[in-house]
């Protein structure tokens, strides 16, 4: 006769035999690991929001620095740096880049000083994805400038990729080569108004 003693503890042997579902990396944990990356440079694959797709490299100086330089046949040059985003268009005759405040996007969570992920209301989601943990940001008072979904695997951590999606809801998937940290780049990668001299 199965007894409710028996039920419970062949139910207890069940789970025990599963393996134990792992917890996400910690916020403080994350926010370290991007606090130590000062540079670093990897191969990158954007699938778009159209679902056509671009490579190219991109290049990370914290803080407040980033370029993605696109690979033919695309003409298009996006960097940050002095607090400015801008989109440069090789097809455009004026040479002038669309610009905005880098505080306007989401990719400005992983590129400010002292990064605080524990500590900042802008994260509305923290979960484990199997061998992935993926933080959520939003700006909780510019809705409108859309979210960003960074998406980190453990041992040792690492930033794989990320997703912006926009305010209308259309996703582009940014997905990272091996990165490679400690690099030195020049100050012409994230200088906005050498770039804009140089295509004169």
């Amino acid at each position: 006769m199965l007894t409710k003693r028996h039920f419970l503890m062949g139910t207890a042997a069940v789970l025990a035999a599963r393996p134990a579902m792992a917890a996400p990396i910690s916020l403080n944990a994350l926010s370290q690991y991007l606090n130590a990356m000062r540079t670093a440079e990897a191969e990158f694959t954007q699938i778009n929001a159209d679902g056509t797709i671009s490579t190219g490299q991109i290049y990370i100086q914290r803080p407040g620095r980033v370029r993605f330089d696109y690979n033919p046949p695309e003409e298009t040059l996006v960097m940050a740096g002095g607090g400015q985003v801008a989109v440069f268009d090789g097809k455009s005759n004026t040479g002038r880049p669309e610009q905005y405040p880098l505080s306007r996007t989401p990719l400005s969570i992983i590129l400010e000083a002292n990064v605080n992920l524990a500590q900042r209301n802008m994260v509305v989601g923290h979960r484990e994805d199997g061998a992935k943990t993926i933080v959520t940001a939003q700006d909780p008072e510019n809705p409108q400038y859309g979210r960003i979904e960074l998406v980190f695997t453990a041992n040792p951590i690492q930033l794989r990729q990320w997703v912006i999606i926009d305010g209308q809801g259309s996703r582009t998937t940014v997905v990272l080569g091996d990165l490679q940290t400690g690099g030195n780049f020049p100050a012409r990668y994230f200088s906005i108004p050498t770039e804009i001299s140089r295509r004169g």
